[in-house]
């Protein structure tokens, strides 16, 4: 949604800008420009609600700066409006300002992985966004693990792209080494790919069992004479092995942890925007109750480290959708600033740009209870209580006979008497009768069962039940436990086999909605600082905790 206008420039307040240095000699240019010809090309804007300003700018930033130079805070500025939130202004932002031919690339890297970021970490999309070829891209975002003076260096062009993104694959230390030599000597980028190929294999900071590379013929304690004693000593000359041995050793790091969280990701150079720290207060914070949500959420979890300063390193806690995390909180910082802004009077209530305490009300309740899910709904989970479903109903049913032929009849009726698996049906026929002979045509059936007593047959009624309900899709399932109003809390207590299928960190959100975290008081952190099978036997051990009747929402229909 957009529309194009102009506004006085004292009504529209900068936004935040991708673009952190502003070239002197070129916005003395773009201000002069402007001050004899005016701004013939809008700048984009979107809609805030403050008493000193109507529009916030997404996108222009240099036009603004330089317009507001040339002429004063009542010029006339052309505009674009677009009504947008935080999440898609910075998108916007980003794409606009790394489209531009004189950005640098560092810029550019800072950009495309804070894009990358809002696009989920896909690297796919955010390359066809920029116009970019997917190595493009790869190559731009490896340059984030640069030392800020190689950075400085590659825009100053005392180096070239080709020899930074060579130079990202060590370690910072080591890059400010080499760098000196690379610059005065001229190095070709041949030549830093030859140093690149040993020393990024240094064995000193290998994080693999290291126990087989005293004797390997490709351990070498000399480093490459070219750079001199640049770097340092001790490496593998054969990358492609101390490579497999790294991702390996990284795979490792990584098994234990998908028992205690979702989604456990081993993170590139560029990936830090696509991850954040989940933090409950300060400018980041989510809340206490969001983040308590958070812990159950398919995207919180753990990074492991494949970057050459961190190698190995693990972060825990991590959140892997930005832009939601973002959300969260700017709606619990609004729901601060609402909860200490003074009430609006009914007189105030209708004046322009004011918002009511009804609207105020609602944007506490809406950042104060957040929407949770308390078990991420894998497969492993969603197989278990279909199971449940379908145990309890025919527990609950029971030898019901009544019930039994009205809810047989209802299936039939409904056209899903199909669903009912006839092998399985004459297996109970046999068991139930005693017939040793599968029943093969229709007279023989109906000679076998006019052969049948009236209480087998009455039996077989309800076994015929109890079969439709075993091969109902999930949805008629749901719409028949719903009729019959199942009450799981007859039927479930929390048990291993659930907590199994699990992770540590939806056990943590499962126990407070359950209780068992009040119940547990403060041994609570030693409890899930234990294995996961030393958890799950402390959840379903606690003194005094009475089990029986609460059911987690995830089993719920």
């Amino acid at each position: 949604m957009q529309q194009q206008l102009t506004a006085p420039l004292k009504r529209i307040r900068l936004g935040r800008n991708p673009r952190t240095y502003f070239d002197p000699k070129k916005m003395a240019e773009i201000t002069e420009s402007i001050r004899a010809h005016g701004v013939d090309t809008p700048i984009i804007v979107r809609p805030v609600v403050e008493e000193d300003y109507d529009f916030e700018v997404i996108a222009g930033g240099r036009r603004y700066r330089g317009a507001l130079d040339a002429h004063g805070g009542d010029y006339a500025m052309p505009i674009t409006v677009r009504v947008v939130d935080d999440v898609e202004a910075r998108r916007i932002a980003l794409t606009e300002n790394i489209q531009r031919d004189d950005l640098s690339p560092a810029e550019e890297a800072v950009d495309a992985a804070e894009l990358l970021g809002l696009h989920g970490g896909d690297r796919d999309v955010t390359a066809k966004i920029l116009g970019w070829s997917r190595s493009t891209l790869d190559g731009r975002l490896a340059l984030l693990n640069c030392s800020t003076a190689v950075l400085d260096a590659l825009s100053q062009r005392q180096i070239s792209i080709a020899h930074a993104e060579l130079l990202a694959a060590l370690s910072k230390e080591n890059q400010d080494r080499v760098l000196p030599v690379v610059v005065a000597e001229k190095r070709s980028a041949a030549d830093v790919r030859k140093l690149v190929e040993s020393a990024s294999c240094a064995l000193a900071s290998a994080i693999f069992d290291k126990a087989d590379c005293a004797g390997c013929p490709h351990n070498s304690s000399t480093q490459a004479q070219m750079f001199g004693e640049a770097i340092g000593t001790g490496n593998c000359t054969n990358r492609a092995c101390f490579n497999e041995k790294t991702e390996k050793q990284l795979e490792t790091i990584a098994v234990p942890l998908r028992e205690e969280f979702q989604v456990v990701r081993i993170v590139r150079a560029g990936d830090n925007n696509t991850r954040v720290q989940l933090a409950v207060d300060g400018p980041k914070g989510v809340g206490l109750e969001q983040a308590k949500a958070c812990h159950a959420c398919s995207n919180y979890g753990a990074a492991v480290s494949g970057l050459p300063d961190a190698m190995g390193k693990v972060y825990r806690g991590q959140c892997f959708d930005t832009v939601c995390n973002m959300k969260k909180v700017g709606a619990r910082i609004q729901a601060e600033k609402t909860a200490t802004a003074p009430q609006k009077t009914a007189a105030d209530k209708g004046k322009p740009g004011t918002k009511g305490a009804g609207a105020a009300s609602a944007t506490t309740v809406a950042a104060s209870n957040p929407t949770a899910t308390v078990v991420a709904e894998s497969e492993r989970v969603k197989s278990y209580r279909v199971k449940l479903w379908r145990k309890a109903l025919r527990a609950d049913i029971g030898m019901d006979h009544d019930l039994a032929r009205q809810y047989l009849i209802a299936v039939v009726l409904s056209g899903h008497a199909r669903q009912i698996d006839d092998a399985v049906y004459r297996k109970l026929f046999e068991r139930i009768t005693g017939t040793d002979s599968p029943i093969a045509n229709l007279p023989k059936a109906v000679e076998a069962v006019q052969a049948a007593s009236a209480d087998a047959q009455s039996n077989l009624m309800i076994g015929m039940l109890f079969s439709a309900i075993d091969g109902l899709d999930v949805t008629y399932l749901t719409q028949l436990c719903k009729t019959h109003k199942l009450d799981l809390k007859k039927h479930w207590k929390l048990d291993k086999e659930f907590l199994e299928l699990i992770t540590k960190s939806e056990m943590m959100v499962l126990a407070d909605e359950l209780g068992i975290r009040a119940a547990l008081g403060d041994s609570v952190k030693k409890v899930f600082a234990k294995s996961k099978p030393e958890v799950i036997e402390a959840l379903l051990a606690v003194d005094g905790f009475d089990y029986a009747g609460k059911v987690p929402k995830v089993l719920k229909f």
